[in-house]
């Protein structure tokens, strides 16, 4: 049932989030969506949050789906009392930059994901952002889902009609969004981690290209620091999941444990990937400076090279220009260009001998 869901979500959805039914107030613009269902099928006419819980628990069936989009404090205050929410999960949720994290308080699951993006450009340079990163929150009970969305990245528009699609999912309950959400942001980890080998073997082709890539340096300490970030955003989450998989946990049913299981396998994958990535770029960065050293000592045979031919008819000169009355052949007709003759002879033999030898 599970699986049938990855089937669907992975076909691509490309739709907004569903506005079908906006809230009104007093919740404001944060809320996106509100929806109830049960049986896994999808109920009309609840726009609002009180009418939409009034609803189900006065059926004692299906839940609620709430989507938020960056709420304040007071528009999410307001949820907290109708759920029961706790404070210090409120806040969380308001202020974001939270690391990635699963929290039980009482029959309430507050899950923290970092969203991933990855940002297409035509060259990587110094200064190209390659991962976007964003923050995907649920509040998750026996009968409600929350959902909350910080940043550009995260919309749960496919995962909903993935959802919807597989009503056979949507009836086990809350959890079954928790698993899509985890799957769908998962997913994201790995295709994210795919596109980024694209631009190591990028950097990598220029590193050993004929020319040495001496100006490569800027660009894979960039891709270093846009894949630390994106380490930052995909390792943390493997507690978390081992958390969803094994504990006991209310509102995650036994057999819906499998398949956050399979999940973490998929984030085992894109963990190690970002590892693996991380210690492709340190070997391309290490033959990087020592392309550098290289080329800089053959710069420095070449200039010795040439500072010892020009050495001798240096020398040449400064013995000739020291004056003297008596010096050899000083008065001779033929002395000056003997002298050099000699210079330039000592300077091809020179030269031949560097050239020979691999300096010049």
């Amino acid at each position: 049932m599970f699986s049938s869901l990855r089937r669907v979500v992975r076909r691509g959805y490309r739709r907004a989030v569903d506005l079908s039914h906006p809230a009104r107030s007093p919740l404001g613009s944060a809320v996106v969506n509100c929806i109830v269902y049960q049986d896994g099928v999808r109920q009309e006419g609840c726009a609002e949050v009180e009418e939409a819980l009034r609803r189900v628990r006065k059926a004692g069936d299906g839940f609620v789906w709430i989507g938020l989009h960056e709420p304040d404090h007071s528009e999410l205050s307001t949820l907290a009392q109708l759920f029961g929410l706790h404070p210090l999960a409120v806040e969380d949720a308001v202020h974001a930059h939270q690391r990635p994290k699963v929290e039980r308080y009482d029959n309430t699951l507050f899950s923290v994901f970092k969203t991933v993006r990855y940002v297409d450009h035509e060259e990587l340079t110094a200064t190209s952002e390659v991962v976007e990163t964003g923050e995907l929150m649920a509040f998750t009970g026996e009968d409600f889902v929350i959902t909350i969305r910080h940043g550009g990245r995260g919309t749960l528009g496919p995962v909903r009609e993935a959802l919807e699609a597989a009503p056979g999912q949507l009836a086990t309950g809350p959890a079954a969004v928790l698993h899509a959400m985890a799957d769908h942001v998962v997913d994201d980890y790995v295709a994210v981690t795919d596109a980024v080998q694209n631009d190591i073997d990028a950097v990598e082709t220029a590193v050993f290209s004929p020319d040495g890539g001496r100006g490569d340096a800027g660009r894979i300490y960039q891709l270093k620091r846009e894949l630390l970030e994106l380490r930052r955003a995909v390792a943390p989450l493997s507690r978390p999941l081992e958390q969803l998989a094994t504990q006991p946990i209310p509102v995650i049913p036994p057999e819906a444990r499998a398949y956050f299981r399979n999940v973490a396998d998929h984030l085992s994958r894109a963990t190690e990937q970002i590892g693996a990535y991380d210690n492709l770029l340190d070997s391309i960065l290490q033959a990087h400076l020592a392309q550098v050293t290289v080329a800089q000592n053959e710069d420095m045979r070449k200039i010795t090279a040439w500072a010892a031919i020009v050495a001798v008819p240096t020398l040449g000169c400064g013995i000739y220009g020291m004056n003297f009355d008596h010096m050899p052949e000083l008065h001779w007709q033929y002395g000056y260009p003997l002298v050099l003759g000699v210079m330039a002879a000592a300077c091809f033999v020179i030269h031949r001998g560097f050239r020979r030898n691999g300096w010049l």
